[in-house]
Protein backbone atom coordinates (compact mmCIF):
# COMPACT_ATOMS: atom_id res chain seq x y z
CA UNK A 1 0.00 0.00 0.00
CA UNK A 2 1.28 3.28 -0.83
CA UNK A 3 -0.44 6.62 0.45
CA UNK A 4 0.54 10.34 -1.60
CA UNK A 5 0.10 13.42 0.47
CA UNK A 6 2.69 15.95 2.22
CA UNK A 7 3.96 15.45 5.47
CA UNK A 8 2.43 18.51 7.46
CA UNK A 9 -0.56 18.73 6.02
CA UNK A 10 -3.35 17.74 8.50
CA UNK A 11 -5.65 15.48 6.83
CA UNK A 12 -2.28 13.63 5.41
CA UNK A 13 -1.23 13.22 9.38
CA UNK A 14 -5.20 11.99 10.28
CA UNK A 15 -5.27 9.48 7.63
CA UNK A 16 -1.57 7.93 8.93
CA UNK A 17 -2.45 8.08 12.34
CA UNK A 18 -5.44 5.76 11.51
CA UNK A 19 -3.38 3.72 9.53
CA UNK A 20 -0.76 3.04 12.06
CA UNK A 21 -3.39 3.09 14.57
CA UNK A 22 -4.98 0.30 13.18
CA UNK A 23 -1.50 -1.28 12.52
CA UNK A 24 -1.94 -1.43 8.46
CA UNK A 25 1.67 -0.44 6.90
CA UNK A 26 2.41 1.70 3.78
CA UNK A 27 5.02 3.01 1.61
CA UNK A 28 4.58 7.49 2.43
CA UNK A 29 5.23 9.08 -0.93
CA UNK A 30 6.03 12.74 0.03
CA UNK A 31 4.83 15.18 -3.06
CA UNK A 32 7.33 17.97 -1.79
CA UNK A 33 10.80 15.55 -1.82
CA UNK A 34 9.21 12.46 -4.42
CA UNK A 35 7.67 15.01 -7.01
CA UNK A 36 4.04 14.46 -8.58
CA UNK A 37 4.13 10.62 -10.11
CA UNK A 38 3.03 12.02 -13.37
CA UNK A 39 1.93 8.07 -14.60
CA UNK A 40 -0.36 7.62 -11.95
CA UNK A 41 -2.29 11.31 -11.99
CA UNK A 42 -2.59 9.96 -15.47
CA UNK A 43 -4.34 7.20 -14.74
CA UNK A 44 -6.52 8.95 -11.72
CA UNK A 45 -7.57 11.69 -14.09
CA UNK A 46 -8.54 9.34 -16.58
CA UNK A 47 -10.61 7.28 -14.09
CA UNK A 48 -12.09 9.90 -12.08
CA UNK A 49 -11.65 12.92 -13.58
CA UNK A 50 -9.37 16.46 -12.54
CA UNK A 51 -12.18 17.47 -10.64
CA UNK A 52 -12.00 14.59 -7.92
CA UNK A 53 -8.03 14.89 -7.62
CA UNK A 54 -8.10 19.07 -7.66
CA UNK A 55 -8.53 20.37 -3.88
CA UNK A 56 -10.05 23.87 -4.75
CA UNK A 57 -10.90 24.54 -1.06
CA UNK A 58 -7.91 24.65 0.26
CA UNK A 59 -5.48 27.36 1.12
CA UNK A 60 -2.91 26.66 -2.26
CA UNK A 61 -6.13 26.90 -4.55
CA UNK A 62 -7.23 29.80 -2.90
CA UNK A 63 -3.92 31.94 -3.36
CA UNK A 64 -3.32 31.23 -7.05
CA UNK A 65 -3.96 33.68 -9.66
CA UNK A 66 -7.06 33.98 -11.01
CA UNK A 67 -5.76 33.32 -14.76
CA UNK A 68 -4.24 30.03 -13.32
CA UNK A 69 -7.52 28.76 -11.57
CA UNK A 70 -9.21 29.55 -14.94
CA UNK A 71 -7.10 27.83 -16.97
CA UNK A 72 -7.81 24.66 -15.04
CA UNK A 73 -10.83 23.28 -17.84
CA UNK A 74 -9.70 19.45 -18.08
CA UNK A 75 -6.74 16.66 -17.04
CA UNK A 76 -4.24 18.20 -19.22
CA UNK A 77 -4.51 22.00 -17.33
CA UNK A 78 -5.18 20.59 -14.04
CA UNK A 79 -2.52 18.15 -14.40
CA UNK A 80 -0.17 20.84 -14.94
CA UNK A 81 -1.19 23.11 -12.24
CA UNK A 82 -0.99 20.00 -9.92
CA UNK A 83 2.63 19.30 -10.94
CA UNK A 84 3.56 22.75 -10.16
CA UNK A 85 1.62 23.24 -7.50
CA UNK A 86 1.19 19.88 -5.56
CA UNK A 87 -0.20 21.45 -2.52
CA UNK A 88 -3.42 21.48 -4.97
CA UNK A 89 -3.72 17.82 -5.06
CA UNK A 90 -6.66 16.31 -2.90
CA UNK A 91 -4.26 14.38 -0.28
CA UNK A 92 -4.19 11.96 0.83
CA UNK A 93 -4.46 9.25 -2.17
CA UNK A 94 -4.41 5.96 -0.75
CA UNK A 95 -3.35 3.37 -3.21
CA UNK A 96 -3.61 -0.27 -2.45
CA UNK A 97 -4.69 -3.20 -4.25
CA UNK A 98 -5.10 -1.78 -7.44
CA UNK A 99 -7.67 0.68 -5.98
CA UNK A 100 -7.86 4.10 -5.11
CA UNK A 101 -8.67 6.62 -2.05
CA UNK A 102 -9.05 10.42 -1.45
CA UNK A 103 -8.90 12.39 1.41
CA UNK A 104 -9.97 11.27 4.86
CA UNK A 105 -13.09 10.40 6.27
CA UNK A 106 -12.85 7.23 9.20
CA UNK A 107 -15.73 5.82 7.36
CA UNK A 108 -14.65 5.32 4.24
CA UNK A 109 -11.19 4.35 5.07
CA UNK A 110 -13.24 1.54 7.66
CA UNK A 111 -15.18 0.52 4.05
CA UNK A 112 -12.13 0.66 2.08
CA UNK A 113 -10.05 -1.32 4.52
CA UNK A 114 -13.14 -3.89 5.51
CA UNK A 115 -13.15 -3.01 9.07
CA UNK A 116 -15.69 -2.55 11.40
Amino acid sequence: MKVYGIPNCSTVKKARTWLEGRGLAYEFHDYKKQGVPAAMMHKLLKAHGWEALVNRKGPTWRKLEDEVKASVKDADSALAVMQANSSVIRRPIVERDGRYLFGFDEAAYRDFFALS
